[in-house]
């Protein structure tokens, strides 16, 4: 029997619809950054990982799957600025807007987590955004209360795909790694599962990554929905 007591997940992609939720806030932050020059934020943006004729961002790709720090730095090049704590905190503020306002749910996220909690799990998030942006999403979706844990890139437990996220939620909660259950959308968030040797990766289509993407997940679902069935299935074996 699996035993499965806590749960960390990923918060874009994953928790929230990645096109629906992050397109607005990519396309003014190119727009912010390139003086509304069009043709320097095409580039900005194609370099990133946004495929104009498809209008997705790819999966893997730094859009996808990077921290605020790395997309600064991949922008930098194309407009002659330094990608310094100026220009990440200007990313962050956009970012932040938008993680307050254009966050758009995959689903009930009040009730699945009510019973993943009735089940006696610890909730926690992992962003490659940062801790800032990952807990006013969370309060924009009403369920900052239910989580026992949110970090980010910017929250000191290290970068995904290391193992610092996970060893910081399970060390915080009084977890062993093999209890944990890894949920992400991105290569990212299975390989961070591996090294942390949690338990369980689990992919989730609701992000940028095809099943093919995903093959390194232990399962995949449609969506985080989908996890309570997965946890009656595992404790049925």
């Amino acid at each position: 029997m699996t035993v499965i007591k806590g749960i960390l997940f990923d918060k874009d992609g994953t928790l929230i619809d990645f096109m629906a939720s992050w397109m607005p806030a990519i396309h003014e932050a190119a727009k912010h950054f390139s003086n509304n020059d069009q043709s320097i934020a095409d580039k900005m943006l194609a370099a990133s990982g946004y495929d104009k004729e498809s209008a997705e961002i790819i999966g893997g790709s730094i859009l996808a799957a990077a921290n605020n720090q790395q997309i600064a730095e991949c922008w930098s090049q194309f407009l002659g600025i330094q990608p310094d704590t100026a220009m990440v905190a200007q990313l962050n503020r956009i970012f932040l807007y938008h993680n307050k306002h254009s966050s758009v749910a995959v689903t009930d996220l009040p009730l699945l987590f009510s019973d993943l909690k009735s089940r006696g799990i610890k909730l926690g998030l992992a962003t490659s955004d940062s801790e800032e942006g990952a807990i006013a999403t969370l309060q924009a979706l009403q369920v900052y209360e239910q989580m026992d844990f949110v970090c980010g890139y910017n929250s000191g437990h290290g970068i995904k795909p290391e193992a610092g996220m996970v060893n910081a939620f399970a060390h915080q909660l009084g977890l062993s790694n093999d209890q944990i259950m890894v949920v992400g959308d991105n290569t990212h968030d299975l390989h961070m599962a591996h090294n942390a040797k949690a338990k369980l990766a689990v992919g989730v289509l609701t992000g940028t990554s095809s099943v093919e993407k995903l093959h390194e997940a232990d399962y995949v679902l449609n969506d985080v929905a989908e996890i309570p069935a997965l946890l009656d299935k595992l404790s049925s074996h």
